[in-house]
């Protein structure tokens, strides 16, 4: 009777095995469904990020003129950069468009918002769409209209000083220091609009107890701005900071189509001293390497931004 019994739970014990195994397989395939929906996600991120930052990386240690093979140079366009007077000219000047992009742009941003949030504004939403404008205007036309305006002989800007002062033509655009004055207000007027939005954004999230409670307690606008509204824009506005700085020492389009990087590389950024050197004087590599520092750099300043703002700290 005993063996008998043993013998059936031993045929049993592969049936109840292989009845489970379809289920186990099916769970598997189940749990990879996830997986193959963000796939492409990871699959773009790859060929588009990864890959490319990658080859500049071992492009950067080469001199490549666009043809053939690479050829293995090691640090050598590196040790070039830390004596290239052009490069120091472009960082130099990256750094004047940063601190105009972090000291003006983005407070004259947060006041726009501040304006256009206030109670009683009408035609809220026509003043979005004309702050909002500059960022979906060609940079070409933007160049040939603020081209138009800082003329030498005819420009609408001098045409204006001298009836008001009756100074002669400035040469905005062919002056070493105003030629910065001027890129700087072509910066203001086209990105100001942009991060108004932003802030805007973060204005109407602004629980209105809090302004009524601070009313409540007398305070006025000064204070509840600096008590309120900065506190509660904290996040917003390390975002807004974070990426205007990251878009200033990227500069192109303005110092590109304006002044071509001059006078004198005057106005000449690091995309710009990159943009020379791959494509006017065919040094693959040695654009590569500044490409590499350009991101070392960029990245290095944004996470320290980050830590400095609080970007991504639990509460």
């Amino acid at each position: 009777m005993t063996s008998t019994s043993t013998s059936t739970s031993l045929r049993a014990r592969p049936a109840r095995s292989g009845a489970t195994a379809p289920v186990d397989t099916r769970a598997r395939r189940a749990a990879l469904h996830p997986y193959l929906f963000i796939a492409p996600f990871y699959v773009l991120y790859v060929l588009f990020m990864l890959v490319p930052i990658a080859v500049a990386l071992w492009l950067s240690l080469c001199e490549w003129v666009g043809l053939g093979a690479p050829h293995w140079v090691g640090p050598r366009n590196y040790a070039h950069l830390l004596t290239d007077a052009s490069f120091h000219r472009a960082l130099g000047n990256t750094g004047i468009y940063v601190l105009v992009s972090l000291l003006v742009i983005v407070p004259a941003a947060l006041f726009v918002a501040q304006a256009i949030n206030a109670r009683g504004v009408r035609a809220r939403d026509l003043w979005r769409t004309a702050y909002f404008v500059p960022i979906v205007v060609s940079p070409i036309v933007v160049a040939l209209i603020f081209g138009l305006i800082f003329d030498r002989q005819f420009g609408l800007l001098n045409s204006v000083l001298r009836a008001l002062f009756g100074t002669g033509s400035v040469d905005w655009l062919g002056d070493p220091t105003l030629s910065k004055v001027a890129i700087s207000l072509v910066m203001v007027w086209r990105w100001t609009g942009y991060l108004t939005i932003f802030f805007l954004a973060g204005l109407q999230n602004v629980p209105r107890e809090l302004y009524e409670a601070a009313s409540i307690d007398g305070a006025g606008p000064v204070r509840t701005f600096f008590t309120v509204t900065l506190p509660a824009l904290k996040p917003v506005a390390a975002f807004v900071a974070v990426t205007s700085f990251i878009g200033a020492a990227q500069i192109f389009d303005e110092p590109y189509l304006l002044t071509g990087g001059g006078p004198a590389e005057a106005t000449l950024s690091v995309a710009m001293f990159i943009y020379r050197a791959a494509f006017e004087r065919q040094q693959f590599g040695y654009a590569a390497a500044a490409g590499v520092v350009l991101f070392v750099v960029v990245f290095t300043l944004s996470r320290l931004f980050n830590r400095l703002l609080g970007i991504g700290r639990t509460q």
